[in-house]
């Protein structure tokens, strides 16, 4: 059975001068017309759809240039953000996105034109760039589309249904252990350093540094132009680890285990010179990229708890955490099993996928896990 998933495509937008003026004006007024309504829940303590739409909405439409449509949209966007925490006053960015429906936003696929609602001249066509792959999604896009300015440049976020294959029984798991001098070593003995990924973050670091000690207009031009390279360039790494983790596993049918490392920054302590490189881990993103991608290609995901992953020996099952002799090196205090340290973890890691999966075939979020020494022998 084939399950529908919602999946966001991005296009540019090619406005001419006068367009993209108009765009701008429209962002602005509508997050205008947002933190005017925000202020007005607020006040009232009025939360809910419903009930803000009956106070505000007359009030928007009577304030600000907007259509019927934006301002149920921008009433829409309040009552959500206040789902979030209503003790807080929520105020919009200036730019921010804004969200369109069908109702004024519509695709024209084939001369790539877009008619979308502006303040001003209402509807306009503006064409967009977009490749094969995008436009073929294009053609189920449902719900809402999100206007996006970034970088001086218009991108359309549109939200498109695809089918998601269905999962069938996989042959055995690829085990994937994350970390900092290796972002990913799989059980296959497949390694992807950090080396890189730190050698480019260094370099902004340093470089960010200089520019600001500086402080003249051209080195603020120059670090506005620096302004999220390096997070693009580690942003692409993930995607291609991603890619090569899905295709082998798809390749040799069988599922990825990775482990669970919600919250690892706030369980692990490291030193003061190395909280940068810490803090540049990007283990949430690599696995989003993973699980997102894992579903549209029908490879099985399960996340396992990563404790005691490093101190077992996957040959002989010693928990020990003398096993982990350094970073790099494993060296088993009963068999004398001795690999690398990311190694042995991928194997641990398959291992607890396999045992996962047989005790729950469908499930993708098994906490199944390994017990410590003491617990293991009294078992």
């Amino acid at each position: 059975m084939l399950i529908s998933m919602d999946t966001v495509v991005q296009v540019k937008l090619k406005p001419s001068r006068e367009q993209a003026k108009r765009l701008l004006e429209t962002l602005e007024t509508t997050n205008q017309a947002a933190n005017y309504l925000a202020c007005l829940a607020f006040s009232r303590k009025i939360f809910s759809r419903v009930p803000l739409q009956r106070v505000g909405y007359r009030d928007v439409r009577d304030r600000f240039p907007v259509s019927a449509q934006i301002t149920c949209l921008v009433i829409r966007k309040v009552s959500d953000a206040y789902r979030i925490d209503k003790k807080v006053l929520r105020i919009f960015r200036p730019r921010g996105s804004i969200a369109y429906d069908t109702r004024i936003l519509s695709w024209n696929q084939k001369n790539q034109m877009v008619s979308i609602w502006v303040v001003g001249i209402g509807r306009t066509l503006i064409p967009y760039q977009a490749g094969p792959l995008q436009l073929e999604k294009l053609k189920h896009q449902q719900g809402e589309t999100k206007l996006i300015f970034r970088g001086g440049c218009w991108y359309l976020n549109a939200t498109v249904k695809t089918k998601e294959p269905e999962i069938e029984n996989v042959e055995g798991f690829l085990g994937v252990d994350l970390g900092v001098a290796n972002i990913a070593v799989t059980s296959d003995h497949q390694r992807v350093t950090s080396e890189v990924v730190e050698r480019n973050r260094a370099w902004y670091h340093r470089r960010r540094q200089v520019l600001q000690s500086v402080g003249t207009k051209s080195a603020k031009r120059r670090l506005k132009q620096l302004a999220g390279r390096q997070k693009r360039f580690q942003r692409d790494v993930n995607h291609r680890i991603s890619k090569e983790l899905i295709t082998v596993a798809k390749r040799t049918h069988r599922g990825i285990a990775m482990e669970d490392l919600h919250g690892i920054r706030s369980r692990t302590r490291v030193k003061k010179a190395n909280r940068d490189q810490r803090n540049n881990w990007s283990f949430f993103q690599l696995r989003f990229f993973v699980e997102y991608k894992s579903r549209a290609a029908g490879v099985l995901l399960i996340l396992v708890n990563p404790a005691y992953t490093s101190q077992r020996c996957s040959r002989c099952g010693n928990i020990d955490k003398r096993n982990r002799r350094s970073q790099s090196v494993f060296h088993c205090m009963a068999c004398g099993y001795e690999t690398n340290a990311d190694y042995n973890s991928a194997q641990n890691i398959r291992d607890l996928g396999s045992k996962g999966y047989s005790q729950q075939p469908h499930g993708s979020d098994l906490r199944v896990s390994y017990k410590p020494l003491a617990l293991a022998r009294g078992s």
